[in-house]
């Protein structure tokens, strides 16, 4: 991948969505709800608040919690991407 985010912008992978429910009913398109986790794929430089550059709090390989209508969807070499501000990130997913 050839894409550098920059400022506050970060590039996530979002998670696949189960395509099948428990009980083996095959959802269409249409039914199935936006998935809210991702993982980091790159992260910008940072922010500038009060004219010095704030770094991001997340790093690439992170696990997080997005929210749900936000970002920007962008297709790039077959795969898809969301692109989003940092505090469109609601948490970090540890274990």
């Amino acid at each position: 991948m050839n894409l550098k985010p920059l400022s506050d912008r970060v590039i996530l992978k979002v998670k696949e969505k189960e395509e099948t429910t428990k009980s083996g009913i095959v959802l269409p398109d249409s039914a199935k709800e936006k998935p809210q986790e991702a993982v980091v794929i790159a992260v910008g430089s940072g922010e500038i608040v009060d004219g010095k550059k704030v770094p991001l709090d997340v790093s690439v390989g992170d696990r997080v919690i997005y929210s749900k209508y936000s970002g920007m969807e962008i297709k790039l070499d077959g795969e898809e991407y969301l692109i989003v501000k940092q505090n469109d990130i609601l948490a970090i997913i540890t274990e």
